[in-house]
């Protein structure tokens, strides 16, 4: 407790560094997992792709952040175990931040996607077993969020692997290919924006004083869809389209339409990835605020104070802007071949499993879900569409990433403790 009150507000600037360098890891990595898709299809330059992440990647953390944060920051370990010692669980979620946001740097640098959920709650755990002990983890929630890291990639690959068959049914397979995708794709853009308004309006806008009842939220859900899909259908009939450019690549002009569409989904796959992974960075951020501020507190519902949104906002978009490129490379091109109608089922197959998990208040690995919808998109050309070397990379990569995030918070945890006491 000395701690706190001597140091009080020198332990909330050195979280708030690490939650800001946290946050720059996520852009770097998960962030780039999310826009990868977009880039891989050539639907979007790198520099289109981090201005729309700059939008709507601080959107979703601002306006639907805060259900997952509360998760990250009161469901992984008893809050009630470090009752009688809240200093150790300021350390603690300090050394998380650091911990995690420098595995995430360093995959990022070497091109590793790797998921920072795993990274914080790998984290969180390492240093609640060193200073508690095992009693202070909650293992039934943890259960549960590692049970989602398996669920929610078979659910995208599901929802992607269907939404791509459904594609090909109706527009690929047909005698007309782009005059029925003229015609499906304002209806594939309607679905996308209203993933995005039912649980923005509903769960996301409450903290910023707009009140709905579920009545309203899905009338208003539906207006706004049906107002971005009107704009699509103007949009994609105003366009040009050379019949020869078919002669040089099979559906050429049917994937030119597939392209518009990839924009929308790349908004809501950065919307949908703000308002989830910010709680990796702002959650153990917000536990220090909130403990610090109360003088040595733990326990009861607390408000996340104004400026930590914005922090992990930004930071992530800074973290994509600086870092991102590599990984948006080997999600982009090296697990299967994208084109820009195979890369928008993937994009709303993750896009809609990680909003929905947002506004649940599950914390799942967005990258985890991507790598799952496009292996559905994969899968339903046939199993040889499928890089397994790339794949088994990646898997790799994931289990590392748990203990190395538990294995860093308690070296960290260690030597913060020598230089505050």
């Amino acid at each position: 407790m000395d701690i706190i009150a001597n140091y009080g507000t020198t332990l909330v600037l050195v979280a708030a560094l690490f939650g800001f360098l946290m946050a720059w890891g996520i852009g770097a990595n998960d962030v780039a997992n999310a826009m990868g898709t977009s880039v891989g299809t050539k639907s979007l330059t790198i520099r289109q792709a981090i201005i729309i992440a700059m939008i709507f990647e601080f959107a979703g953390a601002y306006l639907a952040g805060g259900e997952v944060t509360a998760t990250i920051r009161n469901g992984i370990i008893d809050s009630n175990a470090f009752v009688d010692s809240p200093d150790l669980l300021v350390l603690g979620m300090i050394a998380s931040l650091l911990a995690a946001g420098a595995w995430l740097i360093l995959a990022s640098y070497f091109g590793w996607p790797v998921s920072t959920t795993h990274s914080i709650i790998g984290a969180i755990v390492g240093f609640a077993v060193v200073s508690i002990g095992p009693e202070a983890v909650q293992w039934s929630k943890f259960g549960g969020i590692v049970g989602s890291w398996v669920i929610t990639p078979a659910i995208s690959g599901i929802i992607a692997y269907f939404m791509f068959i459904s594609v090909q049914k109706l527009i690929f397979n047909t005698d007309d290919p782009l005059n029925n995708a003229k015609r499906y794709v304002p209806f594939y853009m309607f679905l996308t924006a209203l993933v995005i308004c039912l649980v923005t309006i509903k769960k996301g806008l409450t903290h910023v004083g707009l009140h709905l009842t579920d009545g309203e939220g899905i009338l208003l859900s539906v207006a706004i869809s049906i107002a971005v899909a009107f704009a699509g259908w103007i949009y994609i009939r105003g366009q040009k389209y050379n019949p020869q450019d078919d002669s040089k690549m099979h559906f050429a002009n049917v994937e030119k339409v597939f392209g518009i569409l990839m924009v929308i989904t790349a908004c809501a796959m950065a919307f949908a990835h703000g308002s989830n992974d910010v709680a990796n960075a702002i959650g153990p951020l917000s536990a220090v605020a909130s403990i610090v501020a109360s003088g040595g507190e733990i326990g009861g519902s607390s408000h996340i104070a104004w400026w930590i949104l914005p922090l992990g906002g930004i930071g992530i978009v800074i973290g994509l802007a600086t870092m991102g490129e590599k990984v948006m490379a080997t999600v982009g091109t090296g697990i299967t071949h994208l084109t820009p109608s195979r890369g928008f089922a993937a994009q709303l197959a993750t896009a809609a499993t990680v909003v929905i998990a947002s506004g649940t208040g599950l914390p799942i690995s967005t990258t985890q879900t991507l790598v799952g919808a496009v292996m559905g998109v994969g899968l339903a050309r046939g199993i040889a569409a499928l890089n397994l070397g790339v794949l088994r990379n990646i898997v790799v990569s994931w289990i590392i990433t748990l203990p190395a995030g538990a294995i860093l918070a308690i070296a960290i945890f260690y030597v913060l403790q020598a230089c505050f006491s």
